[in-house]
């Protein structure tokens, strides 16, 4: 029995949603009694290869074609569907992000086959059939029970329901090319250009984030938040209030509809955690609410809380960092 698990990489940089994928990859392997296969796809993916076997993949799949060059929604999806041919794949998962979930789609429309995306947890045994499944739906606001039933079972798991764990045993993965038989009409849709927006540590994988919502009051007000995420190391944030207001861009936002984030720590000021922002936000290791209103959701929630105005507990908090630091 092969698990196939399709792996994300930014012209050879591995994405850490494909760190979670190769966790739940583990698991999902261990219930069924299967052996790990990942998927790298591209020339630029092969110094990845070492890393993807000490992270618990048994089998190494390297997809080269001159079609291959960057990301291409048919062109992955094509590659995936003969590699798992191949290898008479009972399992292929991704992670479920937008690429993720976009290539799993694209391969269920070509093999006939349904697709689960976002799951949390998988619950099966080698054998048993249908497979019961939660999965997150309406962004994460509901908790949706399914089962799938498929010769061929394809699942994503969402965007950071899994913890990416290192793995504890040996890396002795072995590596295999694979060039996929891929028409040119496949290069339809492929990334041909790319804007950078910003450089360095992003909103989505800043280890810190601090963000501001509507009691922040203004554009203004936001540069006591930017002065305590810099000493910080982190990223400035808001809710969709303040991008509504045209305080902050939308590039900002943390939410349902904007980004969603998984820091060691989240300092949320001002902001009441409507379920939008709930569901960008809740992947957070931590999470600091600064708000002067006691039953706002964002601080019954949070596992500390300042109950005071953010206009002075942050700048005090800086005060204190710097003090410190000079000390």
């Amino acid at each position: 029995m092969t698990l196939l698990v399709v792996l994300e990489h930014d012209r050879g940089e591995l994405a850490e949603a494909s760190r979670e994928a190769l966790t739940a990859g583990r698991d999902l392997a261990a219930k069924l009694d299967a052996s790990l296969h990942a998927l790298l796809i591209g020339g630029a993916a092969e110094p990845l290869a070492a890393e993807v076997a000490a992270n618990g993949a048994d089998v190494i799949h390297l997809a080269e074609h001159d079609l291959l060059v960057d990301y291409g929604p048919d062109t992955w999806a094509e590659t995936v569907r003969q590699l798992a041919d191949e290898l008479d794949a009972t399992t292929i998962m991704a992670v479920g992000t937008d690429r993720g979930n976009e290539v799993m789609a694209q391969l269920a429309a070509r093999a006939d086959l349904p697709f689960v995306a976002n799951c949390v947890s998988i619950d099966t045994t080698p054998g048993d059939e249908p497979w019961t499944i939660t999965r997150i739906q309406w962004g994460g606001s509901l908790l949706e029970d399914v089962t799938l039933s498929a010769d061929q079972k394809l699942v994503s798991f969402g965007l950071h329901a899994v913890a990416a764990e290192p793995f504890a045993g040996a890396s002795d993965g072995s590596v295999e090319l694979f060039e996929p038989d891929l028409d040119d009409e496949l290069a339809v849709t492929m990334v041909k250009d790319r804007v950078v927006l910003s450089q360095g540590v992003t909103l989505s994988t800043s280890p810190v984030v601090v963000s501001g919502g509507r009691g922040v009051g203004s554009a203004d007000g936001f540069a006591v938040l930017e002065e305590l995420a810099e000493l910080l190391g982190g990223r400035v944030g808001c809710s969709r209030a303040v991008t509504n207001n045209g305080w902050r861009p939308h590039a900002d936002q943390v939410g349902q509809t904007g980004t969603r984030i998984a820091p060691e720590i989240y300092i949320a000021t001002g902001i009441s955690g409507a379920i939008q922002h709930w569901v960008g936000a809740m992947a957070s290791k931590k999470i600091l609410a600064i708000n002067t209103d006691p039953e706002a959701n964002m601080v019954t929630k949070a596992d500390y809380a300042v109950l005071g105005d953010l206009h002075k507990v942050v700048p005090a908090i800086s005060a204190e960092i710097r003090r410190r630091r000079s000390s």
